[in-house]
């Protein structure tokens, strides 16, 4: 029994040596897999993306596109904006700064400024100038853009050594993301080529001009768009040839097939590459020439490439959602990302860069097709109603210029004719927000005085609340009813705070991050905080979401 007790014993030394070796080996393993900090940061934001199309198209994805992000990245499935106006300018923002237009001051594409009585452009800059593109295309920064984002902290984390660049063939695409510190390039659809601006550079890299060189977007454009598969077998959308959806100018109808070369002339020349997939393209391969061209991810810090699919939501808005145009997009975007994720494998070594994908806004249904489909919805003729708005200001106070804008669904009106008259501003607001109710199609009307005076903690008037700036949104601000838009019979828009705009993509992917999906609710504006987290850096400083803890349990 002795001997064969210390047979025993030495058997277990044995194992235990063998597990611990094991143990060591593996810890050793993982170690070389998951680098101190990862390489690169990528950031896609694939502009008017819905959450469902992870899921919709899915039977035709390959399985390294959205697939691949899916199943080894962490997906949160209930992921929204929370707040309202949805739209490009102030998605870009609120994801890279982790915060709300109240906050941040994107609080539109273009808002109206009453000092100056007139609309401005979020990314707009007159102090500086075009280089390269167009001298039109040219006045574009970050400028009003009033916190700093998660690409400006990486900066400052490494004192200045870590580069970020943005891209997107929208300005606003490029320019927000990269935030005050970055570089940004976005498409000139004058010349066609790639350019920025004096706020970043005195002149064009050598990358991006030999980029130019190559004239991609017209050897892209001399093709016909086709679907990648039979568009009878696109059985996710509705039949091609509609009355929903809006042609291009110089073709009938809107179906396939697209002869660019013939659509050109009439429908804006090299901006034509926006509304087609080959916009995407064009916009990946301006990524593998920043990349190489600035040597991102090559040195000692992290680097940071945000990169803005545009052309998703210049074929959405004019096919809308239910599209066969739409639903080869989605393919053919889903085969450019697993492209993308192999040459980053290949660049920089499977768990040694960190990928986040998300949307900036998602998008409505046509209002026509909805109706058709006997749900209800409508479009609002937003002119008929400041019109019929000013009617009634004028047979209830006299003549005078009582509004002086209309935009974003939102009313200003004239405070000093008020103050003129010796009129109290809250009651004119109150009484009209009344009169405005009658209308078919608006469902509730909010007032400056109540955004200002009330703290709204959920639902509407919450999200209202947190696009609401205190010094550049107007007196009242207007909600739609579900599936109502103000447009036009054909094509579609977004802007909303019910789901259909604002529930999108929230994943992330690669370097410290585990596989899993959740369903908790969660917004854009956790996006980065979770990667201050992650990064070790600071939080932007106006952020106000949370790190998404699903992914450091």
């Amino acid at each position: 029994m002795l001997i064969f007790g210390s047979l025993k014993i030495i058997k277990m030394k044995k194992i235990s040596f063998a597990l611990l070796f094991s143990m060591l080996f593996s810890l050793a393993l993982f170690a070389q897999q998951q680098a101190e900090k990862p390489k690169i940061v990528v950031g896609i934001i694939v502009d008017q993306m819905r959450q469902e199309y992870f899921y919709k198209f899915a039977d035709r994805y390959s399985d390294g596109g959205f697939k691949r992000l899916a199943s080894e990245g962490y997906m949160m499935k209930n992921g929204h904006y929370n707040y309202i106006p949805t739209y490009t300018g102030p998605g870009h923002a609120s994801v890279y700064t982790g915060t709300t237009p109240a906050t941040h001051g994107i609080i539109g594409n273009n808002w109206y400024v009453r000092r100056q009585n007139k609309m401005i452009y979020c990314a707009e800059d007159s102090t500086v100038s075009n280089v390269g593109g167009t001298v039109m295309s040219g006045q574009i920064s970050p400028r009003n853009l009033l916190t700093t984002t998660i690409t400006d902290e990486l900066r400052f984390a490494t004192n200045k050594r870590s580069k970020v660049v943005g891209i997107a063939i929208k300005d606003r695409g490029a320019s927000l993301p990269a935030g005050h510190l970055g570089d940004a390039y976005w498409f000139d659809s004058d010349n066609g080529e790639f350019m920025t601006s004096t706020y970043y550079k005195s002149e064009l890299p050598t990358w991006v001009s030999n980029f130019n060189a190559l004239k991609r977007p017209d050897s892209l454009l001399n093709q016909t768009w086709q679907p990648l598969y039979s568009a009878d077998s696109y059985i996710n959308s509705i039949d091609d040839n509609n009355e929903f959806e809006a042609p291009f100018i110089g073709k009938e109808t809107p179906t396939f097939p697209y002869n660019l070369p013939e659509l050109r002339e009439n429908n804006g020349n090299y901006g034509l590459i926006a509304a087609t997939p080959f916009g995407n393209t064009l916009t990946l391969e301006f990524a593998y020439a920043a990349i190489e061209g600035e040597k991102l991810g090559m040195g000692k810090e992290t680097d940071f490439l945000a990169v803005s699919f545009s052309s998703p939501d210049y074929i959405g808005h004019r096919f809308g959602p239910t599209s066969k145009e739409l639903e080869d997009n989605y393919l053919r975007l889903d085969l450019e990302i697993e492209q993308f994720l192999n040459y980053l494998d290949k660049t920089y070594g499977k768990g040694n860069y960190l990928v986040f994908l998300s949307a900036d806004h998602g998008v409505a249904d046509i209002a026509t097709y909805m109706e058709s489909e006997r749900v209800p919805a409508g479009n609002l003729n937003f002119g008929y109603i400041l019109g019929q708005a000013r009617g009634y200001m004028t047979v209830k106070y006299g003549e005078g210029n009582w509004i002086l804008n209309g935009s974003n669904d939102q009313i200003f009106l004239n405070h000093e004719l008020i103050q003129e008259k010796e009129l109290e501003l809250d009651d004119i607001q109150e009484q009209l927000a009344n009169f405005l109710l009658r209308y078919n199609g608006i469902k509730e009307v909010y007032t400056a005085s109540a955004m200002r005076s009330t703290a709204f903690t959920q639902h509407r008037p919450h999200l209202l609340q947190m696009g609401y700036n205190h010094k550049a949104s107007g007196d009242l601000l207007i909600i739609l009813e579900p599936s109502w838009l103000t447009g036009g019979a054909r094509g579609t828009s977004h802007g909303t705070g019910f789901t259909y705009d604002t529930h999108v993509p929230i994943v992330f992917f690669g370097w410290g991050v585990k596989s899993g999906e959740s369903t908790r609710y969660a917004t854009v504006t956790d996006i980065a905080p979770t990667l201050s987290m992650l990064l070790n850096i600071r939080l932007p400083n106006g952020a106000t979401g949370q790190p998404i803890h699903e992914l450091f349990d």
